[in-house]
């Protein structure tokens, strides 16, 4: 199964955990400082909180979360063919989470969507992938801003 995800910035992550909690319905699947993920069922949506103080409200970066690498490959061929441009992202450490994922360019408006699998949990924030790209680290909103150079996170 796939699923939408929508990473948030928000000021206070308590009280925006209460509130996606209420709204949704369900506690976060999980939970580290400044950072928050809510694996919702229905709508099948991964909800990540990124605390960043005056940057609340805004939007950090879109995703679509899959089941497995072969699902990652085989989109990233997909969107090729359809003339996108992707970047890779492979065995990176991001939000908490060993992942395998790409990064598609190229949206009329600059945001750039990440496919992705989890591959592991993590006890880290982030840590370089094999090929020497870094998770956003503390700077979660230059995904958010077009013609910004750093890597969005998950």
């Amino acid at each position: 199964m796939s699923r939408l995800q929508l990473a948030l910035n928000v000021d206070d992550l308590g009280a925006a955990i209460g509130f996606y909690s209420k709204l949704f319905g369900a506690e976060p699947a999980k939970r580290r400082p400044g950072y928050a993920n809510f694996a919702i069922t229905e709508p099948p949506l991964k909800l990540v909180l990124l605390e960043n103080p005056g940057h609340g409200g805004s939007l950090n970066h879109l995703g679509v979360e899959v089941t497995d690498i072969d699902t990652v490959d085989s989109e990233q061929s997909r969107l090729a063919e359809a003339g996108l441009a992707s970047v890779d992202e492979r065995g990176s450490t991001c939000c908490y989470a060993k992942q395998d994922k790409f990064w598609v360019e190229g949206a009329p408006d600059g945001e750039r969507w990440e496919i992705y699998t989890v591959l592991a949990d993590s006890q880290t924030f982030s840590a370089p992938s094999a090929d020497g790209a870094e998770c956003c680290g503390t700077d979660h909103i230059a995904s958010a801003t077009p013609g910004a150079s750093a890597t969005a996170c998950c």
